[in-house]
């Protein structure tokens, strides 16, 4: 197996790890649905110094996570109640640039998250049920009369997933600025035998999202990228966060590079039109990715109602090996680590963690003390290559932050 279908395979069961453990028209518009704003509009910048007490603790946490991991760059930024304890960047984003707290950077699955919300709100309006089926909405899906809009945000409609198909892989391999549809990954997950009869049991599918992605364009008539900007980004005043139809990330940017290939190389600009439906491939800065981590973690956007349902929809207990569904593909969902709808509950910690051509993300959010910890990490030719580098920096500033329930794996 190359570097980079073991590299791939792993971000694709991130999610799943943790677990073990414990559109035609938007494309021939690139533009994001909110304009390029400019920096000035809010400082995502370094807290000055000299740092003292908890602050100074995470940051030689970093600094010291950094050396043990080879890692290029490290941005974070942790708040308590909303307000920042710190702000920082180690390293270089390229040879004698330095990383800053306002550099963007691709940010994968937190797209998931704000589908998953979108979803919850559409509920709570009374447009949609839960349980309606989706073939209501897209009727030549897969199974589209068995898969409801709840197995595909909370992962449990059996459809497998296309990022572990060996031709997607090798494809993905020899051309990785290839511009890949929704037809055609959804092409690949359906060309498979469903693991399960759906909702039955749970195992984790990127084709899940290209589905709901496009089911909920379907159900507003709106346009996913400014779906997103109209019910979470700019209710969350997320000012630099955005969707790109194109590779284009807004400057300034904080390059990617990895050795997935084999060889070391520039990744910034790899097609990530793979990751999730398109109008949700999304890129933000680590301030923006804190903030998204409160608000999501405390469902600032929906009903207490709706967010109990986010944080458990029916996974707590499903994943359960099969004679047809092996034991690295349905795994065990517990009241302690499971998947909800577009996110992660692990201990108590809400969670999406993104990982892909280079790049790595995390927001976490502990509601007991109401912390949010953002990080984005980017490899040296050292760094190890099948793990979510951000992840592990963030859970060694839990252990400073909340020494008795830190984040794990």
């Amino acid at each position: 197996m190359t570097r980079t279908r073991r590299a791939l395979l792993c971000a694709a069961t991130l999610i799943t790890a943790t677990l073990q453990t414990t559109a035609t028209a938007a494309a021939a518009d690139t533009r994001p649905a909110a304009a390029v704003r400019g920096h000035g509009e809010h400082a995502c910048t370094s807290t000055p110094q000299p740092l003292r007490g908890q602050a100074r603790r995470v940051l030689e946490t970093v600094r010291q996570a950094q050396r043990d991991l080879d890692l290029k760059s490290v941005e974070f930024k942790v708040t308590v109640d909303g307000k920042e304890l710190i702000t920082d960047a180690l390293g270089e984003s390229m040879t004698d640039v330095p990383a800053e707290p306002d550099m963007q950077f691709r940010a994968g699955s937190v797209g998931i998250a704000y589908m998953g919300t979108v979803l919850l709100q559409l509920v709570q309006e009374g447009r949609v049920g839960l349980d309606d089926k989706i073939s209501r909405w897209l009727p030549d899906a897969p199974h589209a009369d068995e898969i409801t809009l709840r197995m595909l945000g909370s992962s449990t409609s059996g459809l497998h997933d296309y990022v572990t198909d060996p031709v997607f892989l090798a494809e993905l391999e020899a051309h990785p600025f290839k511009q890949w549809t929704p037809e055609e990954v959804v092409g690949i997950s359906a060309s498979h035998p469903l693991w399960y009869r759906p909702g039955t049991n749970w195992s984790y599918s990127h084709a899940n999202f290209q589905l709901l992605g496009a089911a909920l364009e379907k159900i507003t008539g709106t346009r996913l990228d400014r779906l997103l900007q109209e019910r979470v980004m700019d209710p969350l005043g997320l000012r630099h966060t955005s969707n790109s139809f194109t590779p284009e990330i807004p400057d300034p940017v904080l390059h990617a590079f990895t050795s997935e290939r084999g060889l070391y190389e520039e990744s910034t600009f790899w097609n990530p039109s793979w990751t999730t439906a398109p109008g949700a491939v999304i890129t933000m800065d680590v301030c923006d990715l804190a903030r998204s981590a409160q608000a999501i973690g405390d469902g600032e956007l929906l009903s207490r109602r709706s967010f109990k349902v986010q944080l458990d929809p029916g996974t707590v207990g499903l994943g359960t090996p099969t004679a047809t569904c092996p034991a690295d593909v349905c795994l065990h969902n517990t009241e302690a680590k499971h998947f909800g709808l577009g996110i992660i509950v692990s201990n108590s910690w809400v969670v999406q963690n993104p990982s892909f051509s280079g790049y790595a993300a995390i927001q976490a959010y502990l509601p007991q003390q109401k912390l949010a910890i953002a990080v984005s990490s980017t490899k040296n030719p050292g760094t190890p290559e099948e793990r979510n580098t951000a992840e592990t920096v963030a859970q060694r500033i839990s252990t400073v932050l909340a020494p008795d329930n830190p984040l794990t794996d």
